[in-house]
This record gives structure tokens, C-alpha cells and sequence, in this order.
């Protein structure tokens, strides 16, 4: 399986600006620049953003994933990824995850989550610190 997404850039860096598109058109031309990347209150993406959703969409797959190994279908699993900067340097991820599960306890939904925030595919390439809680609703 290959997967494609393109950048076009015009410009120098804190005045040009540029788009994303992906395979799929769900990116068509997005919107991305210096103050989408480094500033507040631009309308537009930017690569630590996408990394983020891409990371708490691979756990949140993980998670049901593993679920469904066990025979247990989660009623809603809700994640949020919040990467941290500094400088220039991507330091850590946090992956905080809301499920309600029936059958299963709250230890059992505890230990997926933990196994699936070290082996979700986005998890494995990553080189930084990725930390996770859960939230279990039953």
C-alpha cells in the first residue's frame, strides 16, 4: 500500500504561503503558511497539527482494533492528541482517550490503551516521548 500527499509552497518563508492536498481530496489545496504554523488565529493546517490528528486517529484504530481481537465492539472512543513544541523541536505527545465499553473493566480498557499508545503505527516511527490516559465510561 502507498500512500501520497503533496506541498506547494510559493514564496520566502514568513510571507509566502502555500497548500496540502492528499490521495484521498479530504486535504484539496489547504491552506498553510508561517502564521498557520506559528501564530494564532489564522485559518489554515500545518504539519504538527496533521501529525496529531494522524497519531490520535492510528491509536483510536489500535484501540478498537485490539478491542475487537476480544470480541468487544466500543460503543465511542474519543481521542485527543496534543503535541508539544519547543522551538523547533516536536518533544512529547499526549493521547488522551474517552471510551465507553461495555464489557470490559476499566484496568482491562486501561492496559489496551497502554499497549496501543507504544504500538500504533504513528507511535512506532515516532522518536519523541508519547504518553497516554484513559477515560473509561463502561
Amino acid at each position: 500500500m502507498i500512500r501520497k500527499a503533496t506541498a506547494h509552497w510559493e514564496g520566502n518563508l514568513k510571507e509566502g504561503k502555500g497548500s496540502l492536498s492528499t490521495e484521498s481530496t479530504v486535504l484539496k489545496q489547504t491552506n498553510y503558511s508561517y502564521k498557520t504554523r506559528f501564530e494564532d488565529g489564522a485559518t489554515g493546517t500545518n504539519p504538527e497539527e496533521l501529525l496529531a490528528a494522524a497519531h490520535a486517529g492510528c491509536f483510536t484504530m489500535a484501540v478498537a482494533a485490539m478491542l475487537t481481537q476480544k470480541n468487544i465492539t466500543p460503543t465511542v472512543l474519543d481521542t485527543e492528541a496534543t503535541l508539544t513544541m519547543e522551538g523547533l523541536s516536536i518533544t512529547n505527545i499526549h493521547l488522551s482517550i474517552t471510551g465507553k465499553v461495555p464489557g470490559i473493566t476499566a484496568d482491562d480498557f486501561i492496559a489496551i490503551t497502554k499497549d496501543a499508545e507504544k504500538n500504533c503505527l504513528i507511535s512506532k516511527i515516532l522518536n519523541i516521548p508519547i504518553s497516554s490516559e484513559a477515560h473509561f465510561k463502561g
